[in-house]
């Protein structure tokens, strides 16, 4: 795993249009059928050097993890893996990048994002990772107005949540890393 170069972001669009047909198969089109991410919108996330990619043997990446920061938290913008290589670890490891550098780099405690809740590699997906769903009376001002960005481009055709997971846990009496 490693940030994503200038040269490889294109190759970022191709991927999340590729993960994104799996939407076709169950029945939301309008998710598969999405346009990706602006170019413009990547660069910003590659020069912020939040734009992590998981590679295959010949350094191409094949999963990407676009990473933000709002209201004192690490966002999880946006997950891909390419079909190919779904289903073997991908996104577990660049979640997990994002983790090791909201912690080292940054300090953060936490990793948020929103996420469909009822399609089985989104919600349980994250579940499965120690995401924790979080209610909306405890949603901070900026989930709060992702969320009505989300509603109003259409997302909320399916049911739609905000989840969290913190980078510490309590053990006993002493606090470990994940």
């Amino acid at each position: 795993m490693r940030l994503a170069r200038m040269d490889e972001l294109e190759l970022l669009r191709e991927i999340e249009s590729a993960a994104d047909q799996a939407f076709r198969t169950i029945g939301m089109d309008l998710v598969a059928e999405s346009d990706p991410a602006p170019l413009a919108s990547l660069q910003d996330y590659q020069h912020a050097g939040r734009a992590f990619v998981h590679t295959e043997d010949a350094g191409l990446p094949v999963a990407f993890l676009l990473l933000g920061l709002l209201d004192g938290s690490a966002h999880i913008e946006q997950v891909s893996v390419h079909p190919t290589y779904a289903r073997q670890g991908r996104g577990r490891d660049l979640i997990d990048a994002a983790e090791a550098w909201a912690e080292a780099e940054k300090g953060l405690h936490s990793l948020t994002l929103t996420t469909y809740a009822n399609v089985p590699w989104n919600a349980p997906y994250y579940a499965r990772l120690g995401f924790d769903v979080v209610p909306p009376p405890a949603w901070s001002p900026g989930i709060r107005a992702l969320r009505e960005r989300e509603a109003a481009i259409g997302l909320d055709a399916w049911p739609r949540i905000v989840m969290a997971r913190n980078l510490h846990r309590t053990i006993g009496n002493r606090e470990h890393p994940l």
